[in-house]
């Protein structure tokens, strides 16, 4: 059965007294592999901002230049991906410094980016992930014989799809576990879901309109994402009714038992067969790009990228504390 999910509203409950004319510190770049996704986003968040009568500060940061964070400022808006942006080593300092900032904190991200410790939240709230394996150096050979094929070989701590590995055959599972391996000490391996890819939003305390991602790449990895425009973002999805509104629901139940705030995504893939749906993974600051999948499903609920961006300022500023 084809269903066109409806656009959410965003309700009162999720609505603040409209904050203008602020200073904000709009923070990118950073040092991880997915800084090129972060000035992207920079650049649409603080053109954004500057539309709506903020005045902003674009600063480019990281563990050792921490002198944007010196300048005085209403807010600082993180939008930082991965590594020391993500993982909640800048919000435990910006928590230490007192300083209002947008997002989830310190111990939600530095959960959130740690994929085995977010599965390991998962089932203790009672939600779908498929199952999945750690592997270290000394333990690559016990780990490949335990394991059928197809697999999914990505590293623990890491976004935007790099160095994911889809593994059909048995020679690359090993070449695969060793180049993530090499690289970050420990690889995650993940039992294959074979079918639709799904994305959820999340902004305030509501759940946004699932979205199906499409691509003619292997699967949806870094150039499906940000540079291949062929890959489709269909809100139209030929699943059964109510599924996607189980989805949504457990995107939203997902998001509080990992104690995000704000904003963030949920990442899903359903069985083709079955249709049981698993999480793969969330994302505390999902990417503000053209292509970016958070964007898009707010303006499929009437909520256009200025107004998202404000909603964000928003959350941020009622808070009691930062």
């Amino acid at each position: 059965m084809r269903r066109e999910t409806r656009p959410v509203r965003i309700g009162p409950h999720n609505q603040s007294v409209r904050v203008n004319h602020l200073d904000i510190t709009l923070l990118s770049g950073g040092p991880s592999s997915e800084r090129e996704v972060s000035l992207a986003s920079g650049r649409s968040i603080g053109a954004a901002l500057s539309r709506l009568g903020h005045r902003v500060s674009i600063c480019d940061i990281s563990p050792d230049r921490m002198s944007a964070l010196d300048r005085a400022a209403d807010l600082v808006f993180i939008a930082l991906h991965g590594e020391f942006g993500e993982d909640g080593k800048l919000q435990a300092e910006l928590e230490r410094r007192g300083l209002r900032f947008t997002g989830s904190g310190s111990t939600a991200s530095a959960l959130v980016m740690d994929k085995v410790r977010t599965k390991g939240a998962l089932i203790g709230a009672g939600l779908p992930t498929p199952r999945f394996d750690i592997a270290r150096k000394a333990t690559l050979s016990e780990v490949i014989r335990r394991w059928r094929l197809p697999v999914v070989v990505k590293p623990v701590s890491s976004g935007s799809s790099i160095d994911v590995f889809l593994v059909h055959e048995g020679d690359r599972f090993e070449d695969a576990l060793r180049s993530v391996v090499r690289k970050y000490d420990t690889a995650l391996i993940e039992e294959l879901v074979d079918g639709p890819e799904l994305t959820v939003g999340i902004l305030g305390s509501e759940a946004l309109p699932p979205i199906q991602i499409r691509t003619k790449r292997a699967f949806y990895d870094y150039e499906a994402k940000y540079i291949d425009d062929a890959t489709e973002y269909n809100l139209d999805i030929d699943l059964p009714a109510d599924l996607l509104s189980r989805i949504q629901a457990m995107s939203l139940k997902a998001a509080t038992a990992l104690g995000c705030r704000d904003f963030c995504r949920v990442d899903w893939m359903v069985d083709k067969i079955t249709h049981e749906p698993y999480i793969l993974e969330l994302n505390t600051i999902p990417g503000f790009t053209s292509h970016s999948l958070l964007p898009k499903a707010a303006a499929h609920s009437g909520m256009a990228f200025d107004d998202l961006c404000q909603a964000i300022v928003e959350f941020a500023m009622k808070r009691s504390g930062n």
